[in-house]
């Protein structure tokens, strides 16, 4: 039992870490995004490589934030009928619930592995003059991300299937 905790708040350690590297990346696009109108509007400049860096940080706090909002209870629930149930039922639903993330999040991961190693094969880049180089990096947010959400919904089932308290209860 103290090993499957253990191994329930690792992985729940590593979660709320990328996280906050999502939290931070969202402090860091609305800098980019507040100097880029300043340069545009105030300074007639702008920069194909800043509005595509936007773009791109959407996506680790897309990927990363799935991850997290499950660590924190966030997830969307039909709580109309949820919330009636008795916890034992309500507990059953967050173990299959947490498994079936698992199996989707690798397979998901495991099917974007072709894409990124293609991507990174060509060396792929942005297709316009003077965007941004190693678009493959950004892909690989994909597998990296799903496998994130794989693994905090087995933490999610265990938790629930061996009836452990949430960290800081």
């Amino acid at each position: 039992m103290r090993a499957v905790e253990n191994v329930v708040n690792s992985i729940e350690a590593l979660v709320r870490l990328f996280g906050r590297v999502a939290a931070w990346i969202c402090v860091l696009l609305v800098a980019l995004v507040s100097g880029d109108v300043i340069l545009r509007y105030l300074f007639d400049f702008g920069a194909l490589w800043l509005q595509e860096l936007q773009w791109h940080l959407i996506s680790p706090i897309a990927l990363f934030g799935m991850a997290y909002l499950l660590l924190n209870d966030e997830q969307v629930r039909v709580d109309v009928f949820y919330e009636h149930f008795p916890v034992l039922v309500k507990r059953i639903i967050e173990v299959f619930g947490g498994l079936a993330l698992l199996v989707m999040g690798l397979y998901i991961a495991w099917l974007t592995l072709p894409w990124v190693a293609q991507s990174f094969g060509r060396g792929e880049g942005s297709p316009n003059p003077g965007g941004l180089p190693y678009r493959w990096l950004l892909k690989a947010f994909l597998p990296f991300g799903f496998t994130l959400l794989a693994l905090q919904g087995l933490a999610h089932a265990l938790r629930n299937a061996f009836a452990l308290p949430a960290q800081g209860d």
